[in-house]
């Protein structure tokens, strides 16, 4: 009997240990299976992304030696590409400039620097530098002359854009500069890449826009401009270092040491000084991209949802967004109409933004329409039309609602009622009128609004009603000639 009930108990021990045994041996094959996945979606990876086995270093080399000369051909060539850019800025055709960025040659200088500070070759940096600033210098002069002496000088949407740099052509340099040298390294060149990075990189108008505000005396303008060329450079030279240096060209080397040291030291210098801008430019750029954006979900958030009661508005495409590194940045918000914006709710405006990081030290302004008389109105969306036409000229949506505001304004300030006077003359000529009021009223005919001068004149009790009907008329008439304006309305109050 114990016998059998050893045996038994040694059967069941054996059950569950082969029972335990099976999940540890699933367990098992579970992390085999993973770690087969993840070998075989690393291999896809590598094999997806290397660039390494297809590219040709010495051809990619010397092709981009080959482009850095600038003499003879290529001094034409640029010279022509940079009347072409010129016209086609000033005629406003972006096909023009397309055509002035492909023809261009202002490329080969700036990836030679990148090359040379990747492999320290301080005789193709040298080259680079000094043939970079001969065509940089021969290309302001150019696009200057063609700009003084042409006799249409239009500020045009095509020449402003490029005088308002940001963190997305940091971003468009940087990424063009990498498709460029990735398709300059492999084997057989994608001409396509090529063309496309002139385009986006846009090297060629910003040298223009330079050129055409030393012509016009716009020195803003053209320093602007001038940076956004300044980071297209250093950028595209910059990305041309780390692909050379992920595909690791080999560094050029020199018989004598103190030589190579020296050399060492001025690549790395020359890298040090195109990286600090580079960093300091980003970091700029990164700084008022990060503010417009709060700026722009606070009005989302604060000022948009605002109504007025009566005929306020709210001019949101002429909101200014002003950002310096040297000054605190400030929000402008613009709003027409009879109504203003109560103190109070300013105020919660002005607490709201301090939830905002960037906009902690920030200045909001309010110019109110309201506060001002028509003619000051009239004053402020003309200087408003000059200071932001960078904005304005190529958005035609813009430009039509400031017109439509222009000529609102300036009917009301042909309707300007010399009111003290009128009330005076009115008192002396007319002995039955009591009192008499003026105000603006909107009217339409379901058509279009018109704005129109109505007067209401309230007479003595002791008149007559036929003496009060005959003034009345009298009084209508004399308003709409000594006004010179037939849209007059005149309402009366007859007291019983």
């Amino acid at each position: 009997m114990a016998t059998n009930t050893h045996n038994m108990s040694e059967e069941i021990n054996k059950d569950e240990i082969d029972h335990l045994d099976e999940p540890i041996e699933s367990k098992k094959e579970v992390q085999k299976d993973f770690q087969g996945l993840l070998e075989s979606t690393k291999k896809f990876l590598t094999e997806l992304l290397d660039i390494r086995e297809n590219t040709d270093q010495e051809a990619t080399k010397a092709a981009i030696i080959a482009d850095i000369p600038f003499k003879g051909h290529t001094s034409w060539i640029l010279i022509c590409s940079i009347f072409i850019a010129s016209i086609g800025l000033n005629a406003n055709s972006t096909a023009v400039v397309i055509g002035a960025m492909l023809i261009s040659p202002l490329m080969g200088p700036i990836l030679g620097m990148g090359m040379s500070l990747a492999i320290n070759d301080i005789d193709t940096l040298r080259r680079s530098l000094k043939n970079l600033t001969v065509m940089v210098v021969l290309s302001v002069l150019t696009a200057y002359l063609f700009f003084a002496i042409f006799p249409l000088q239009e500020e045009s949407s095509e020449l402003l854009a490029r005088t308002k740099p940001d963190i997305r052509d940091v971003l468009i340099a940087f990424f063009g500069g990498l498709a460029l040298v990735i398709a300059r390294a492999k084997k057989g060149t994608i001409a396509s890449v090529i063309f496309g990075v002139a385009i986006a990189t846009a090297l060629m108008p910003p040298l223009c826009t330079v050129g055409f505000g030393l012509a016009i005396g716009n020195f803003d303008y053209a320093g602007k401009a001038l940076l956004l060329f300044g980071i297209n450079t250093i950028f595209i030279a910059l990305a041309t270092f780390l692909v050379l240096k992920i595909l690791r060209f080999p560094m050029v080397r020199y018989a004598n040491s103190k030589r190579r040291r020296q050399i060492a030291r001025v690549v790395s210098f020359t890298a040090l000084a195109v990286m600090v801008p580079a960093g300091w430019i980003f970091w700029g750029v990164y700084q008022e991209f990060k503010f417009k954006s709060d700026a722009n979900s606070f009005i989302q958030e604060n000022v948009i949802p605002y109504t007025f009661t009566k005929d306020g508005r709210f001019l949101k495409d002429l909101t200014v967004l002003n950002f310096s590194r040297d000054k605190d940045p400030e929000i402008e918000l613009i709003f027409m109409g009879n109504e203003g914006v109560p103190e109070g709710v300013i105020a919660t405006w002005k607490s709201n933004m301090k939830k905002f990081d960037d906009l902690e030290a920030c200045e909001l302004k309010v110019i109110q329409g309201s506060s001002n008389d028509q003619v000051e109105q009239l004053k402020y969306v003309e200087e408003l039309y000059q200071t932001q036409k960078t904005e304005l000229l190529d958005k035609d949506e813009k430009i039509q609602f400031l017109e439509s505001e222009l000529q609102r304004l300036n009917k009301l300030n042909a309707k300007q009622i010399p009111f003290q006077d009128i009330s005076a003359e009115a008192q002396a000529n007319y002995e039955n009128l009591e009192y008499l009021a003026f105000s603006n009223a909107i009217r339409t005919d379901f058509k279009k609004l018109d704005t129109v001068s109505v007067f209401e004149a309230k007479w003595k009790r002791e008149a007559k009603r036929a003496t009060i009907l005959k003034e009345s008329k009298k009084l209508h008439t004399w308003l709409k000639v000594r006004l010179k304006d037939s849209t007059i309305l005149l309402t009366e109050i007859i007291q019983d």
